[in-house]
């Protein structure tokens, strides 16, 4: 029979290993990885993870692991294209990858506001985001990020208060096809019913909903 002593020792052991990864993916997020080129994500995203709206960097913070995943991997293998995350994802290892995408997922994230459904839209973006536009196969983006936009899963990521840049920008890249990473190109086909217009409109809607941090 195993001895007490022995399955302290074990457990410890698992404790430490588990946070093991997480320890390190913080590291990878302020200093970078272990390749030439994986600079740190903090110089874009922020000390919090928060991102920079200004210049249209994205929160990453508090956002799913397995999501966050995909989406360096997809930089990595090429379905998601941009100039500056290509590179930096190419540059970190597969483990490295795993452990920044960890990390990011237990940094506190923040609370959104309440937005119903029910609530009568007040301009034509509003409405697109919550009731679509049926009549031209446009489903509302709440059906799969949430009423208020906070995601849902780990494949419906959030859009609430992320930079209006950022979010019209990859809308924009679904419609010209630099992205292309997601199942059965939902988003391309969805994106490329959007008038450019209705791309800013939708973008700056969820841009403004307001997050708060949380305590």
């Amino acid at each position: 029979m195993m001895s007490l002593e022995r399955v302290l020792v074990g457990s410890a052991l698992m404790l430490l290993l588990g946070n093991a990864s997480a320890l390190d993916g913080k590291k990878i997020f302020t200093e970078g990885g272990s390749q030439p080129g994986a600079m740190p994500c903090v110089a874009c995203h922020g000390a919090d993870g928060g991102g920079l709206a200004a210049a249209g960097f994205p929160r990453l913070a508090g956002l799913p692991a397995p999501y966050l995943r995909k989406q360096l991997e997809d930089f990595k293998r090429g379905s998601r294209a941009n100039p500056v995350m290509q590179p930096l994802a190419t540059a970190l290892t597969d483990a490295e990858i795993d452990a920044v995408s960890q990390a990011l997922a237990v940094m506190p994230g923040a609370v959104p506001q309440a937005v119903h459904r029910s609530e009568m839209p007040v301009d034509a973006a509003q409405k697109l985001a919550q009731q679509g536009a049926w009549e031209r196969q446009i489903p509302a983006c709440a059906s799969c990020h949430g009423p208020a936009g906070t995601g849902v899963g780990d494949a419906f990521p959030p859009l609430a208060g992320q930079p209006a840049a950022y979010l019209a920008a990859q809308l924009t890249a679904w419609q010209n096809g630099t992205r292309h990473n997601d199942p059965n190109d939902l988003m391309g086909h969805i994106a490329k019913a959007l008038t450019p217009a209705e791309v800013q409109g939708v973008a700056q809607y969820f841009a403004a909903l307001k997050w708060e941090a949380k305590p």
